[in-house]
């Protein structure tokens, strides 16, 4: 009777590891809040709840795209890096938001090397 115990809570210990395993994986890394939450203001893309899942839309020209719940987050990131490589530049400490035609449209005052860091890592610039 103990060795079936002893299986069944091994089994059991082992689909939580490998969901908390899928979890991290389908999980993007962890970003500074303060500056993702000031830079997503000025991003086209918003997430739209769907009964589906997620749609994520560009404000500008109003199209969906509906990728897979568990690449939704990836998808995000990927379009979020696409327009701030275009969209964003560092002068000294301060993030600089360009318009769609190279105005500026924000300035956002980086305020650790960490944040900085981030920022070139994250979107390549």
């Amino acid at each position: 009777m103990k060795a079936k115990q002893g299986l069944f809570l091994g089994v059991l210990f082992a689909f939580f590891v490998l969901g908390f395993i899928a979890i991290q994986k389908a999980t993007p890394d962890a970003k500074p809040h303060r500056m993702y939450k000031e830079i997503k203001i000025y991003s086209p893309y918003k997430f739209e709840k769907t009964i589906g899942g997620l749609a994520i839309i560009d404000t500008r020209t109003g199209t969906k795209e509906k990728p897979d719940a568990a690449d939704a987050l990836y998808r995000m990131d990927e379009l979020d890096q696409k327009w701030g490589k275009n969209h964003l530049k560092i002068v000294e400490n301060e993030l600089v938001v360009l318009g769609d035609y190279n105005q500026t449209v924000s300035k956002i005052y980086i305020q650790t090397k960490k944040e900085k860091s981030w920022l070139k890592k994250f979107f390549g610039i």
